[in-house]
């Protein structure tokens, strides 16, 4: 079952959000994803785990401010590497 992920995300040029559209662009299991500089989110449509696709995006570097799954709110801690 699919769920959508919106990340709320610092990106301050283009060079921010194609960071964050190649990792999505690589994960599988992603159904589709929209990654917007101008409304700084990352939009994701998956199966994948949250936590899965937080960590990816996390992993640029790039700071997630806030995040929704299916449009509840959701903590944006990233769990520490196991």
């Amino acid at each position: 079952m699919s769920h959508t992920y919106q990340f709320n995300v610092s990106m301050s040029c283009g060079g921010c959000s194609g960071a964050i559209d190649r990792v999505l662009k690589k994960l599988d299991g992603v159904d589709s994803y929209e990654v917007s500089l101008e409304n700084q989110t990352a939009t994701v449509v998956t199966s994948l785990p949250y936590e899965h696709v937080l960590a990816k995006i996390a992993k640029t570097g790039k700071k997630v401010n806030s995040a929704t799954v299916d449009g509840a709110e959701r903590s944006v801690e990233v769990p520490a590497a196991s």
